[in-house]
């Protein structure tokens, strides 16, 4: 999230939710996971995650998840079209705002939701995020459905499928670098499980 471009950082943020109907569905998804890192030969203990994944590992993932039933949203934030001081100065209060912002303009396709955050960040910070996503998202009038009833920070490391949206998040991140030769390999695997990506900003 930082706005450093011209020292690393990137011209995009992307904020990803991977999104299950079904709770059968997402506990068959990562079995498909799970298996996969068997028949890998890898570690029980072995995180895929975009940033450190081959390409044919990357690719050998998407195909396997590509037919659950799950469906995409993403917002993607262009950099030089965030005015705000605050977003620009702290990269907590960006990150919020790109959370909250994706969750909050859901389409009316999330309700009574289970969230579940990669969990990073001290207890403070996931503290003051709680109530800062409860706040803005769930509404004191009882008549309207609040869009997640239950919310846990997660270890990525312990949970496939906060892997399944670094992967997914990393592919839609990886498809605005035109420069990649891969740009459009990852999202061509996943495009009928993408139900909006928003470019913010744009």
């Amino acid at each position: 999230p930082g706005f450093k471009i011209s020292k690393g950082s990137t011209n995009v943020f992307v904020i990803g939710l991977i999104i299950f109907d079904d709770p059968l569905e997402a506990e068959e998804t990562a079995l498909k996971i799970k298996k996969l890192r068997r028949e890998l030969g890898l570690s029980d203990y072995f995180e895929f995650k975009f940033n450190k994944c081959s390409k044919e590992l990357k690719r050998k993932f998407l195909e396997t998840v590509k037919d659950s039933k799950f469906r995409i949203r993403a917002i993607v934030m262009q950099k030089s079209k965030i005015y705000g001081k605050e977003l620009r100065n702290s990269k907590e209060s960006f990150y919020k705002y790109a959370i909250k912002t994706v969750l909050k303009h859901h389409g009316g396709t999330i309700e009574n939701a289970k969230l579940r955050i990669d969990g990073h960040g001290d207890r403070r910070f996931k503290k003051a995020f709680s109530a800062y996503l409860r706040r803005e998202l769930n509404p004191y009038d009882k008549t309207k459905i609040p869009v997640f009833k239950d919310l846990k920070f997660v270890d990525s490391r312990k949970n496939v499928l906060i892997q399944l949206a670094d992967i997914v998040t990393g592919a839609i991140h990886r498809s605005y670098n035109k420069d990649k030769g891969d740009s459009s390999l990852y999202i061509g695997i996943i495009r009928k499980r993408i139900e909006n990506i928003w470019d913010f900003g744009r």
